[in-house]
């Protein structure tokens, strides 16, 4: 997977990854969890920003599920203070990476994704190719909350690692 460092605006050294699910209250939100507390644990907390939106407007304003909130802190992890938003056209030039869930949610992102910037968009489990799948599974329909975590977490693991390869940090 190649992935191209992105233009960023003089002074934000920032990079910037963002975690779309459909809702904004599962999958996207625990993503955010495990990648921040992965990027703290490596000391780059002040080189990448983290955040999650969903491609629906269901939840806006809402927290995330509380089986994905009980999961996540089972693990150490507190999405507590997380609230749920919808993607937007501008999210495509303030991340520098916006990893979608599934394939529906990527074809919803491709679908508001300006012109020139449909690079920035990869499917979360690309970066975990051990995994056999390409869509984290919705736990909210199928229940499986630990499971979820466990493959988001995979993904966040190579993520991470493709970051620190591309941007060398």
């Amino acid at each position: 997977m190649i992935i191209t460092n992105h233009r960023r605006p003089r002074g934000n050294p920032l990079i910037r990854v963002l975690f779309v699910c459909l809702g904004n209250i599962c999958r996207s939100p625990t993503a955010e969890g495990i990648f921040r507390k992965l990027v703290d644990q490596q000391g780059l907390a002040g080189a990448i920003d983290v955040d999650s939106a969903g491609t629906s407007d269901w939840h806006i304003g809402g927290p995330p599920d509380e089986q994905a909130q009980a999961t996540a802190q089972a693990r150490g992890i507190d999405l507590g203070g997380l609230r749920a938003r919808q993607t937007r056209t501008d999210d495509f030039f303030a991340f520098d990476y916006v990893i979608a869930m599934d394939r529906s949610n990527r074809q919803k992102l491709l679908a508001l994704c300006p012109a020139g910037q449909q690079d920035r968009i990869h499917l979360c489990l690309s970066f975990a190719p051990e995994s056999g799948k390409t869509d984290v599974p919705d736990p909210y329909y199928e229940g499986r909350f630990d499971r979820v975590f466990d493959l988001i977490e995979t993904a966040c693991f190579g993520l991470l690692a493709e970051i620190r390869t591309t941007h060398t940090l």
